[in-house]
C-alpha cells in the first residue's frame, strides 16, 4: 500500500546500527559542518546505510493510515519533500534535548504510535507523519558522531562587539 517507496520504521534499540541520520541543510541549502541547528531550521536527514532522505507526501501509511513517510533518493539527493523543520526549545537543538521534526510541506510530524509490521520486518514499529503533536513525536538522540560548534559559531555566542 501507499506510494510504493521504501518504508521508515522504529525500533526500541537505543544502538541499532541501521537508524543513524545525517542531518543536512535543508534542499538547495548548504550546511556547513559544526554549525548548530537552530530551532525553527528546515533540515533534511539522510539515512546513513541507503543515502535515502526522510521523506513525507500526501499517501496514506499502510497500517495506521496516517500521512506516510518513507525514505527518498539517491546519495542524498531527494527533493523539497525531504525537509523537516526541527522543532524544539530554546536556540539550538541540544544534543540532550527531546525535539520535533515537523514536514516543511504537510505540516505532520513525525511519529510513531506502535503499529507493528509482520514479515519481514516483524517487530518494527510503523514511522508515519500526525497532523497533531503528541507524546507520539517526541525524539531523542541516543546516539553518534557530534562536531564541535565552529568557530564562527563560537564567536557569535561569546563575542559581542561595543
Amino acid at each position: 500500500a501507499g506510494s510504493g517507496q521504501q518504508s521508515v520504521t522504529g525500533v526500541a534499540a537505543a544502538d541499532d546500527g541501521n537508524s543513524y541520520w545525517r542531518v543536512r541543510g535543508r534542499t538547495a541549502a548548504t550546511c556547513e559542518r559544526g554549525t548548530p541547528v537552530r530551532c525553527g531550521q528546515a533540515i533534511r536527514l539522510t539515512h546513513l546505510g541507503t543515502g535515502r532522505n526522510l521523506h513525507s507526501h500526501h499517501f496514506a501509511s499502510p497500517l495506521s493510515g496516517n500521512q506516510e513517510v518513507s525514505a527518498f533518493g539517491e546519495g542524498g539527493e531527494g527533493d523539497y519533500l525531504d525537509d523537516w523543520t526541527v522543532v524544539c526549545s530554546g536556540t539550538y537543538w541540544a544534543r540532550d534535548s527531546e525535539v520535533r521534526f515537523q514536514h516543511t510541506s504537510t505540516d505532520v510530524f513525525l511519529s510513531v504510535t506502535g503499529e507493528q509490521y509482520g514479515r519481514p520486518i516483524h517487530g518494527q514499529k510503523e514511522v508515519h507523519g500526525m497532523a497533531a503533536s503528541s507524546q507520539n513525536n517526541y525524539w531523542k538522540v541516543m546516539e553518534g558522531i557530534f562536531m564541535q560548534p565552529s568557530e564562527v559559531f563560537k564567536a557569535e555566542q561569546y563575542h559581542a562587539e561595543l
